[in-house]
């Protein structure tokens, strides 16, 4: 049975050019990028290079790129280092209801140590409110955090509206770029950010290794101790193959950007259209217009979500819910929720994320699943 992949926004598979370069480092750079002899000097220069191959996807200065073991750490690392640094005590953090888990759990903790925490919520768009985030502002507040394209929804945050706002009162905004990076442009000196987290599995790279853009004159404490390395932000051994293809992935999206980001758009609206006239009980959740041009978040009413994802990996297509399982129940999305959908229709819902192996075929293909998935899955739902 042929399968067909389209959970791009879970992890992307490595691409054959960046294979190529984890391969030859992983044989030939196995140096320590620390040491000074030959073999660490030429890890180094790889670590170097793949920092301003980065630097450049985002148009930052090289010395701004911390590595770090993915977007997770990078999310805490932001978080915690800059709430730690901040001098106002007792401090106060915002963030949107619809971040993903990596800020959610860290602000979970802030509020544990004593940190007053203010979550956004969304409307049915699916999209942060630069005024709401000027409400929430007080004197206290030390950080505010909004990603930049939400993980579920693909919708695109006001981001250079919310850094006016932020710049103006002084506090420090830190995005998670995750979802963002290598679909569509980023610019940090445009957008106004003072910190920005990416990921390398996001893009084509292999996992466990992504990076934190910190503009320069930002205040953050360290959150791991040990050696001085990445200039004392992040202490451990850098790893220099995941890295040189972190940069090779930030090499190959800048190239591909703005036709990759076309030809997924065409295909997105493809699936959304064909869905949309041939299975009834079904839209769209979130603003149609203003997200990355691979994802598809839909609602199939009547249905439960695991089990159509179980249903269209038996007929070879791999899909997700965007749902999280907590304590062997399933608990509708927290992004859906907070965007004032019922549990029902959260669980019944859906996210297609599209990539480069993805083609009009393969989604006329999973078009022909979904119809037959769900109507068998209402049959047996009415029969139940």
């Amino acid at each position: 049975m042929q399968r067909f992949y389209f959970d791009h926004n879970a992890t992307t598979p490595v691409a054959p050019e960046i294979l190529e370069t984890v391969v030859a480092c992983l044989g030939q750079v196995y140096g320590n990028a620390s040491s000074i002899h030959h073999f660490g000097q030429g890890a180094k220069q790889r670590l170097e290079a793949a920092r301003r191959q980065l630097a450049g996807l985002i148009h930052a200065s090289p010395n701004e790129i911390v590595f770090t073991s993915g977007g997770t750490e990078a999310d805490n690392m932001a978080v915690f280092g800059v709430v730690r640094a901040a001098a106002a005590r007792p401090a106060h953090v915002i963030a949107s209801a619809i971040e993903h888990p990596a800020i959610l759990a860290p602000c979970r903790q802030l509020e544990a140590e004593g940190v007053a925490v203010t979550r956004l919520r969304v409307g049915s768009g699916g999209v942060v409110s630069a005024d709401d985030v000027q409400r929430a502002l007080r004197p206290e507040t030390v950080l505010v955090s909004v990603m930049h394209a939400n993980n579920e929804l693909g919708t695109i945050q006001p981001i250079a509206d919310i850094a006016r706002l932020t710049r103006a009162a002084g506090v420090p905004l830190h995005v998670d770029g995750v979802q963002a990076l290598g679909k569509i442009p980023v610019d940090v000196d445009a957008l106004g950010v003072d910190l920005y987290s990416m990921s390398g599995h996001k893009l084509y790279a292999p996992k466990g290794v992504g990076a934190l853009y910190i503009r320069k004159g930002t205040r953050i404490a360290p959150v791991t101790y040990g050696g001085h390395h990445e200039r004392d932000r992040r202490p451990g051994t850098e790893n220099v193959p995941g890295i040189a293809a972190f940069g090779a992935a930030a090499d190959l999206a800048a190239r591909t950007l703005a036709s990759e980001g076309e030809r997924l758009s065409a295909l997105r609206d493809r699936l959304e259209n064909a869905v949309l006239a041939s299975i009834s009980g079904t839209g769209i959740n979130g603003a149609r217009w203003d997200r990355t041009p691979n994802t598809s978040n839909l609602y199939f009413d009547g249905i439960d979500g695991e089990a159509l994802v179980i249903a269209l990996d038996l007929r070879g297509f791999a899909v997700s819910t965007g749902a999280a399982c907590s304590s062997g129940a399933i608990a509708p999305s927290h992004v859906l929720t907070a965007m004032g959908l019922s549990a029902d229709r959260a669980r019944a819902s859906m996210r297609f994320s599209l990539g480069r192996s993805n083609d009009a075929a393969q989604v006329d293909a999973l078009v022909e699943a979904l119809q037959a998935s769900v109507t068998h899955l209402r049959r047996i739902s009415v029969h139940a």
